[in-house]
């Protein structure tokens, strides 16, 4: 019994931490430091378009149904085409008639020459085909390229409002119908050159003068949209370069429009200077054109009834059936973009520190497990203010699809904005602050090791005040720039007793004093050592 007690006795004096103060020691390494900023949000799809036809009737065919992936061009939804179809085929017995008319006065007048002057009115109006047709594809890629601009998106518009929404929709409608006449168009302008007859340069004008009304419509009704967004928004400085460039498509298709007007002014005058017989054949070829012009305008009227996918997507909801009526404003469905993005929100803080292309990674609160890495692709120059506090948008794309993520869902992203390598760092525990200075506790000589089973060790001396210079700083670890080398040995937890005292530290006037007090009992007193 007396053995297990002194026993007893002997591991108590060994484990007891009765008034004895130790120190858990770390060392300065060299490693990488990841500064980064959290946030949540919603994933959004890129794009989304509500499909509404452009003429009305019964709904006899829905090919789709929420969830299908469609390919552009794929048919969606039909609508009873009767009325579309007996328009089609009179149309096409009119032409007829009229291609019949025409023979008949050719044979007619098939041994008459054409004069000089009619030699330079269909060339004239040829080479100002020509040149409208170099201006025509610039203006077309401008117009979508701005369409599909992130200032100007669906998102855009739907954050500012139904106004705005129809601003856009009206825009996109008329950019499709002018694209649509400019690709008939350009394959009709095709075969013709200089040796082409009167008859078919007279008509490629008429025909390309109207294109570029279309595609006058169309620059009109994006700089309606793209005014209303400058008035709504807080700096519409930001829209005049859009303004500007729309400005510039105005004037060159205006001034195009204006020079194909003269050919066919000229090509009038011409033609009322021609004998009856030609002033009949100009008449027959007329008809012909307008016959033509009439039986384009049925079958476009009949692809109406057809709808079709916009571009490759996801149907998200198909609110119709068939046998429903529909028109022009009933939405048949809804399609978004397959490629997917994270919207989150940041506060004035952490948005200062946010940069495009800056990596991400995503994590999903439904999806457990799921990370996926992502990027940022847009920052909102403008933030919204909540309760006196002012958070910004950030637009994140997913590097990865998964089928798994919907729209809608909660989405946490962290955003890498620093990454510091090879650098001195300490753990973050180490790092003490008073009166504005930063420091960290060392010990001139090394501490004796911790015995097993016990955490620290004792030193009979209080340790040195090391200031330092920090830097970045992430959840664990931060960067050293001076005061400390690698190697060195620096506190990172002080136990008293069995419980750990808090990081505060004493203010340097009360090191002092301590210093002063421990010196007069026998002790060591502490020094404050400045940053090298």
């Amino acid at each position: 019994m007396l053995i297990l007690l002194l026993g007893y006795w002997g591991y108590g004096k060994i484990t007891s931490a009765s008034g004895e103060t130790r120190y858990v020691m770390g060392t300065a390494t060299r490693g990488t430091i990841i500064s980064s900023v959290a946030g949540s949000g919603q994933v959004s799809a890129i794009n989304q378009i509500d499909i509404k036809p452009n003429v009305s009737g019964t709904i006899t065919y829905v090919g789709v149904q929420p969830g299908d992936k469609v390919a552009s061009g794929k048919l969606l939804f039909s609508i009873d085409d009767t009325t579309a179809q007996k328009a089609v085929r009179d149309a096409k017995i009119n032409l007829q008639s009229a291609n019949y008319s025409l023979q008949k006065l050719q044979i007619q007048n098939s041994n008459e020459n054409i004069n000089t002057d009619s030699t330079k009115t269909y060339a004239d109006a040829l080479n100002t085909i020509s040149e409208t047709f170099l201006d025509i594809p610039p203006t077309i890629t401008g117009i979508e390229n701005l369409l599909n601009n992130s200032d100007l998106s669906d998102n855009a518009a739907r954050k500012a409002g139904a106004t705005a929404v129809n601003y856009l929709n009206k825009a996109n409608t008329a950019y499709y119908t002018a694209k649509a006449a400019y690709e008939k168009n350009k394959i009709n302008f095709g075969p013709v050159n200089s040796n082409s007859k009167s008859a078919d340069i007279e008509a490629l004008a008429g025909e390309t003068y109207n294109t570029t009304n279309l595609l006058a419509d169309a620059t009109k009704s994006l700089n309606d949209y793209v005014n209303y967004l400058a008035e709504q928004n807080n700096n519409p400085s930001g829209f005049s370069s859009y303004q500007s460039t729309l400005s510039q498509y105005t004037n060159t298709i205006n001034a195009d429009s204006s020079s194909l007007l003269t050919a066919q002014t000229s090509i009038n005058s011409y033609k009322d200077s021609l004998p009856n017989n030609e002033i009949d054949m100009q008449g027959a070829l007329i008809s012909v054109a307008q016959k033509q012009n009439a039986l384009t305008d049925a079958e476009q009227n009949l692809s109406d009834y057809y709808i079709r996918a916009p571009f490759d997507g996801v149907i998200a909801s198909v609110p119709v059936q068939k046998g429903d009526d529909a028109s022009s404003g009933t939405t048949l469905g809804t399609i978004i973009t397959a490629k997917q993005m994270a919207v989150i929100s940041l506060n004035e803080v952490d948005i200062a520190k946010i940069q495009l292309g800056q990596k991400v990674t995503l994590t999903f609160d439904a999806i457990p497990n799921l990370t996926i890495a992502g990027k940022v692709t847009q920052v909102d120059a403008i933030g919204t203010v909540s309760q006196g506090v002012v958070n910004y948008d950030v637009k994140i794309t997913f590097d990865t699809n998964d089928e798994r993520i919907k729209p809608g869902m909660t989405v946490n992203a962290t955003i890498i904005t620093n990454v510091q390598q090879d650098v001195l760092t300490v753990p973050n525990s180490a790092i003490k602050n008073q009166g504005g200075n930063t420091y960290v506790e060392i010990f001139n000589t090394p501490l004796p090791i911790p015995l097993s089973g016990i955490q620290g060790s004792p030193s009979a001396t209080l340790p040195t005040l090391q200031a330092v210079v920090v830097g970045t700083s992430d959840d664990t670890s931060t960067e050293i720039i001076s005061g400390l080398s690698e190697g060195d040995k620096i506190v990172i937890k002080t136990i008293v007793g069995a419980k750990t005292v808090a990081t505060s530290t004493p203010s340097l006037l009360n090191a002092v004093s301590g210093n002063r007090a421990g010196a007069a009992a026998g002790g060591t007193g502490r020094t404050f050592k400045p940053a090298d």
